[in-house]
């Protein structure tokens, strides 16, 4: 099994993804920059320091707890494998679930949505 370009860089081991837990950070990311894609709204703010921080965000209006756990899911997996290729160091991300997108989108086209979201929040 072959792994994805972005696990070639040799960034990828000294950026580990660590998970935002504090609700003032999630509240710090939802005043900075953020960028629309189709199955997600991404949040991003520069703190400083070292590391990607990580956080996820489904609201009841998603659906109902299978449904907004399955979203989380996605989220995490796409997360998983994008950001440590393409995302930078001292910056907190923060994925926010939209309804009917997150959990129908394509993966593919998620993961392209991440990619895209990222380029233009650090362009």
């Amino acid at each position: 099994m072959t792994m994805p370009p972005e696990h070639e860089n040799p960034a990828v081991l000294s950026y580990p993804l660590t998970m935002l837990t504090q609700r003032a950070d999630f509240l710090r990311a939802a005043q900075a920059r953020r960028q629309s894609a189709p199955g997600f709204l991404l949040q991003a703010r520069e703190r400083g320091g070292d590391g990607i921080r990580i956080g996820y965000t489904c609201s009841k209006k998603l659906g109902n707890a299978v449904t907004r756990n399955r979203a989380k899911r996605r989220l995490r997996e796409v997360a998983r494998l994008v950001l440590p290729g393409v995302g930078h160091s001292g910056w907190d991300y923060v994925l926010v679930g939209k309804p009917g997108a997150t959990v129908e989108r394509d993966f593919a086209l998620l993961l392209e949505d991440l990619r895209r979201a990222i380029r233009k929040i650090h362009a």
